[in-house]
């Protein structure tokens, strides 16, 4: 790290909350962190004053900004949230000497080697190859999806809106509820907060049973103290579905050196997603079950702060976006 390059001013964009925290020296600890809700501000630019006026901070050296939207040019348009911004623009209107703006789950990515023991819990068997890459998924607002290549070459992409299938015939049932709302069902119309939603709405239709409305967070509680059978299966469901899709993501970097799941909703879960069908379902892919079978899962368990610890990672490594 170049001791020019602070203080540094990292930020961790998601579709529901904004967090932003400093680094003051090489290797230093991340300070002043704080979260606000995107919806309290008109644009990016207003949350990052509002936060360097509350901590009496001065203008950051370097900045980086892990955002949850594709970085492909110059303007950056979030895909759950109304703010855009040109990153030139906001970079003169902040000060800074440089500014690296790449997608939320790049900067998580990036975060992985430096997780300590206990900001991760292992769901099921297998044992990480050192050396081999890394996989990562995590639903929350929306599902980020990325993953990390000899141990600092994050990949950015948009994996979570890849198309969502099943063999299973409820499940595939589900999926044509969906279809017929959505067109196209992509892993994040089942595989988010707003997803699990659908996911409880789609079952009951299937189910032909009543459904009281409810919302992600609720039906989260509803199926953890099994006080709703209907959010039960949808929770269910919606841990298969995961398991599903992280094999494919496993599959195609060949991580075996194991397989993450960050974002808001899975840590909330605890032991009750251990028990889920998450892990049958990554493992559950034919001739290659045995290859899956030796590949650990992860739930990282500090998402926040990895996410922003990440974004500092990202201003010293070479991170695609």
């Amino acid at each position: 790290m170049k001791s020019s390059s602070f203080p540094r001013l990292v930020a961790d964009v998601g579709g529901t909350n904004v967090r932003f925290a400093s680094q003051y020296v090489a290797q230093g600890p991340l300070m002043g962190m704080a979260s606000y809700a995107c919806a309290d501000f008109a644009t990016l630019w207003d949350a990052l004053q509002h936060h360097l006026a509350a901590r009496g901070e001065g203008r950051p050296r370097w900045c980086a900004i892990g955002i949850a939207t594709a970085i492909t040019g110059d303007h950056v348009q979030m895909t759950n949230h109304h703010w855009g911004f040109s990153i030139a623009a906001l970079q003169q209107a902040l000060g800074a000497e440089r500014l690296v703006v790449l997608n939320d789950f790049t900067a998580l990515a990036l975060s992985l080697p430096a997780l300590a023991p206990e900001a991760r819990r292992q769901v099921g068997g297998g044992a990480a190859v050192d050396g081999a890459p890394l996989g990562l998924v995590g639903p929350g607002t929306g599902l980020g999806v990325s993953g990390l290549l000899a141990g600092q070459l994050a990949i950015g992409g948009e994996g979570g809106h890849v198309t969502l299938s099943s063999c299973e015939p409820e499940e595939d049932a589900v999926l044509k509820v969906l279809q017929r709302r959505f067109g196209h069902v992509s892993a994040e119309r089942a595989l988010s907060g707003p997803g699990l939603e659908n996911l409880y709405r789609a079952l009951a239709e299937v189910r032909g049973q009543p459904e009281a409305p409810l919302d992600a967070k609720d039906i989260s509680s509803a199926a953890l103290d099994a006080s709703n059978p209907l959010a039960v299966a949808a929770l269910q469901l919606f841990c298969s579905l995961l398991g599903n899709v992280a094999g494919n993501v496993a599959l195609t970097l060949g991580a075996r050196g194991g397989l993450y799941i960050g974002g808001g909703i899975v840590p909330r879960l605890g032991e009750w997603f251990d028990h889920s069908r998450f892990r049958e379902r990554f493992e559950a892919k034919g001739r290659f079950r045995s290859y899956l079978q030796a590949i650990p899962t992860y739930v990282v368990q500090a998402g926040d702060q990895a996410a922003l610890l990440g974004a500092s990672r990202a201003l010293d490594a070479g991170a695609h976006h």
